[in-house]
């Protein structure tokens, strides 16, 4: 059994747990997802299984959220499980079109400084490990990149702390807590985030997502092809002589390719396909002899270990 799931992850859950129920519902140990999401938020959670657990690192990573954030109050962990730890009103000439003008300027490149309550780690600890006894360590800035920021809805005349909802695509790595209260912080008044739900991974979106109670009766159809799954890398097709040899793991040069880019026409991962289906995903190689690349060589193949 091998594939990828869309797991519509409910809030109160760890990451971790989902997998753990999954392990025990299929009665294997080789499943993972591919990126932690918060116990409290909900949303697609990207679960690889069985040989498919190999080739998470070649799925799109970018991910787009929906986020509310409170402006005018801070918490010790950036949402709303914290403790409060400023509550400031809102400064004047704070209204839609500065709130708007502020998201924009964080829109592209950017640096984020990791939350404690992460669980990135930092000399082989993770934060939110740390977190828990009271040990606040320095954390160095990471690059970080925002697609795209997106104000939905918001009103400022009925509350002193008015709640803003966004839209947030991001690169993998992007705290959605640390976003929000960075925006706070800009706009003068400080901001947590209430919830989160994480509406897409790479090509899976929430609207295609399954319920851990859809996932209790049979999974049949619901495991994604690998092939699928990995549809936004370039498709080689391998002549049916040389299937065998990448299968094996061999190179595959040239005169092996049916039809499809050649090595030197790409700069990233492709699919090496036949007639039966998905063979191997593979890189371009290259060799001393050649400034560029000359053939493909598999770093995942199919039925292998």
């Amino acid at each position: 059994m091998e594939g990828v799931l869309n797991v519509l992850k409910p809030p109160g859950m760890t990451s971790h747990d989902v997998v753990g129920f999954l392990r025990r519902r299929l009665g294997i140990r080789k499943v993972g997802h591919t990126g932690t999401l918060d116990p409290l938020a909900a949303g697609v959670l990207v679960v690889c299984v069985g040989r498919a657990t190999r080739i998470a690192q070649y799925i799109p990573d970018d991910k787009v959220y929906r986020a509310e954030l409170v402006l005018g109050i801070t918490t010790t962990t950036g949402d709303a499980q914290g403790d409060v730890q400023r509550v400031e009103p809102l400064p004047d000439g704070l209204d839609l079109e500065r709130l708007e003008e502020v998201l924009a300027g964080f829109a592209g490149p950017g640096l984020q400084v990791p939350p404690m309550t992460s669980a990135r780690k930092v000399k082989g600890k993770k934060l939110y490990e740390l977190a828990r006894r009271g040990v606040e360590v320095p954390r160095e800035a990471r690059p970080v990149m925002i697609h795209r920021l997106r104000l939905v809805h918001t009103r400022f005349e009925r509350s002193a702390h008015p709640r803003a909802l966004i839209d947030v695509s991001c690169s993998k790595g992007t705290y959605v807590r640390t976003l929000c209260a960075d925006i706070g912080a800009r706009l003068g008044c400080g901001a947590y985030m209430s919830f989160l739900v994480r509406s897409a991974v790479g090509p899976f979106p929430i609207t295609a997502a399954r319920t851990l109670e859809e996932l209790e009766g049979s999974l049949a159809g619901e495991l994604i092809a690998v092939d699928t799954a990995l549809g936004h890398l370039p498709a080689v097709l391998v002549h049916p002589g040389a299937s065998r040899a990448v299968l094996s793991g061999r190179a595959l040069y040239p005169p092996g390719i049916a039809a499809g880019p050649s090595p030197k026409e790409v700069d990233g991962y492709v699919r090496l396909r036949d007639e039966t289906g998905l063979l191997a995903v593979a890189k371009p190689l290259a060799v001393r002899e050649s400034p560029e690349p000359v053939a493909f060589q598999p770093v995942w193949v199919r039925g292998g270990a």
